[in-house]
C-alpha cells in the first residue's frame, strides 16, 4: 500500500517549487473485499512520513521522530479531517454508482498544501483518482478555485460536488493543512532541511537490449535534482534517453538513472560522455566523464597488464637467483671452515675449496 502512495506522490514531482515545503495527505478507499483496510491514509511533510491511519482499526500510527509533536497535530482536528476525507470517498463512490461505473477499484485522494520559501501560504491541490486514473483536480490559490475533471456526470451533480468540495477546502482543508504544516515544520526542520550529496557514476555496459551508457545519481536529499548526459560536450536529446524517473531509496534518500543506448557504429567511434548533476547540496555542478575509444582503449590496458606481468616475473627470477647465490655462498663458506680446522684438509673433499698456491 505504501508503494502505491509513493507512486502517487512522485506523480507530482513539480507540484511544489524548490525551496518551499509541503504537507501531504495520501488516502485510499477500497470498495469490496481486499487484504488492505477499506479506508486508510498517510500524512507526510515534504517526503517524510509522519502518520498512518488504519480505518478498519481506527488507529493512528506515528512514524519517525514523534517527540513533543502533540502540539503540531490537534487530535480533534485530525478526527474532523479523517471523517471529511472518508465522507468524500463515500460521495465519490455514490457518484460512480450513479454513473454505472464498476466501483470495485480503489479510490484515491491527494491533498497537498504549500508553504512558500518566504513562509507565506501557497497553493493547495486536491486530486481524486479512481482505479489508477485521475478523475478530477481542484486547485485553490489566493481564494480562487480552478477545476479540471473528467467525471461523466450531469451539470447539477457536478455543481453540487464542486460546492461541497470548495466549502471543505476554504473552511477545513486549507487552514488545517497550513497550520499542521507549520507545526510539523517547526518540529522536524532539521530532518526536512538536511542536505545529502549525490553519488554520481557514469558506466558503459552491455545488457540484453544492447550496449548503453548510463548516468546514475543516488543517495541524495532533497529530491530535486538536475541530471544531464552530454556527448562530446553537447547535451543528449531527450528522445534518445530512457529512464529519468525519481525513485526512493530505503534510507529516505533518492536515486535517478538516465540511459543512452548506443549503436555498434557509435561503439567504434571515439566519444566523450559526461554526466552532470546539480543539487542543493553541491556548491557547483558535479561532472563525471567517461571516454569511449574502442579502437585503442584496450591497448593501454593490455600494455599495463604485460608490464605488470613482466615486472612480477623479473622479481621472481631475481629473488630465485639471489636465494640460489646465497645458498651456494653458504655451502662454500662451510666447506672452507671445515677444511681450515680439519686434519683432513688435504683430502679430496677440500680440493675445490682451497686455493692452490703457486710454486716457483
Amino acid at each position: 500500500m505504501y508503494k502505491i502512495l509513493v507512486l502517487f506522490l512522485l506523480s507530482l514531482p513539480t507540484a511544489v517549487p524548490k525551496g518551499s515545503h509541503s504537507f501531504w495527505v495520501l488516502a485510499t478507499y477500497i470498495k469490496g473485499q481486499s487484504p488492505f483496510p477499506q479506508f486508510s491514509y498517510t500524512l507526510m511533510l515534504d517526503d517524510v512520513r509522519l502518520l498512518y491511519y488504519n480505518g478498519d482499526t481506527k488507529t493512528f500510527i506515528r512514524r519517525g521522530n514523534t517527540t513533543n509533536e502533540d502540539s503540531a497535530l490537534d487530535p480533534n482536528l485530525l478526527i474532523k479531517i479523517t471523517d471529511s476525507i472518508e465522507a468524500s470517498f463515500i460521495e465519490n463512490s455514490e457518484i460512480a454508482v450513479l454513473n454505472k461505473t464498476n466501483v470495485k477499484g480503489p479510490f484515491q485522494k491527494l491533498v497537498l498544501c504549500e508553504l512558500k520559501d518566504n513562509n507565506e501560504p501557497g497553493q493547495m491541490i486536491t486530486r481524486d483518482a479512481f482505479d489508477g486514473s485521475t478523475t478530477d483536480e481542484l486547485r485553490y490559490v489566493n481564494k480562487s478555485f480552478t477545476f479540471r475533471g473528467s467525471l461523466n456526470i450531469t451539470a447539477e451533480v457536478l455543481k453540487f460536488h464542486l460546492d461541497i468540495s470548495m466549502w471543505r477546502h476554504e473552511n477545513l482543508y486549507y487552514p488545517a493543512c497550513i497550520k499542521t504544516l507549520k507545526g510539523f515544520l517547526e518540529k522536524r526542520t532539521n530532518q526536512v532541511n538536511r542536505k545529502v550529496k549525490p553519488k554520481v557514476r557514469i558506466l558503459q555496459n552491455k545488457l540484453s537490449f544492447g550496449p548503453h551508457v548510463s548516468c546514475l545519481a543516488t543517495g541524495f536529499y532533497p529530491r530535486h535534482i538536475n541530471l544531464t548526459l552530454f556527448r562530446d560536450g553537447q547535451p543528449v536529446s531527450d528522445h534518445e534517453i530512457t529512464g529519468g524517473d525519481l525513485l526512493p531509496n530505503d534510507d529516505g534518500t533518492y536515486q535517478m538513472r538516465k540511459i543512452l543506448r548506443i549503436s555498434a557504429e557509435e561503439e567504434r567511434e571515439r566519444h566523450k560522455y559526461t554526466c552532470t548533476a546539480t543539487h542543493l547540496s553541491l556548491d557547483n555542478k558535479l561532472d563525471i566523464t567517461l571516454e569511449l575509444d574502442h579502437g585503442t582503449a584496450m591497448k593501454p590496458v593490455i600494455s599495463s597488464v604485460l608490464t605488470a606481468l613482466a615486472l612480477l616475473i623479473g622479481i621472481v627470477v631475481t629473488v630465485t637467483i639471489w636465494r640460489y647465490a646465497c645458498k651456494r655462498r653458504g655451502e662454500r663458506n662451510r666447506k672452507a671452515a671445515k677444511c681450515a680446522y680439519s686434519s683432513a684438509s688435504s683430502s679430496e673433499e677440500c680440493v675445490d675449496t682451497i686455493t692452490p698456491t703457486s710454486t716457483l
